[in-house]
């Protein structure tokens, strides 16, 4: 756990995810004990990539995993990531961002696809 001020997190919470991946694979969680947390993809938004089709959803779906963990919803939970992992280890369907030519759209078909399995 680090605590920072928002912009330094920001920069640490980038630099983290070049390091494991890419901005597409990195999950973030804004934990509270107290209050509601907020899960979200460290990327944020990603306004200049809207209706291309060309970004990571891994992130976006590993953040709302996190979610489910923490409501107690560990089949969920497990579900989800061992989609994720299994698309990623098989390596067929990637985001140009991992070295494929997939859209985002085919990358969550296939993260579903494993789910329902």
């Amino acid at each position: 756990v680090v605590v920072t001020p928002n912009l330094f997190g920001d920069i640490l919470t980038d630099l983290g995810a070049i390091i494991q991946g890419g901005m597409g694979l990195a999950p973030g969680g804004n934990i509270s004990i107290e209050n509601l947390s907020m899960y979200e993809p460290i990327h944020g938004s990603a306004p200049k990539y809207k209706n291309k089709g060309i970004v990571n959803p891994i992130a976006t779906i590993w953040a709302g995993a996190m979610m489910m963990q923490e409501l107690g919803e560990e089949e969920s939970y497990n579900k989800i990531m061992k989609s994720i992992q299994h698309v990623i280890k098989d390596g067929k369907i990637r985001t140009k961002d991992i070295g494929g030519s997939a859209t985002t759209s085919e990358v969550g078909d296939e993260i579903v696809k494993h789910i329902k399995m």
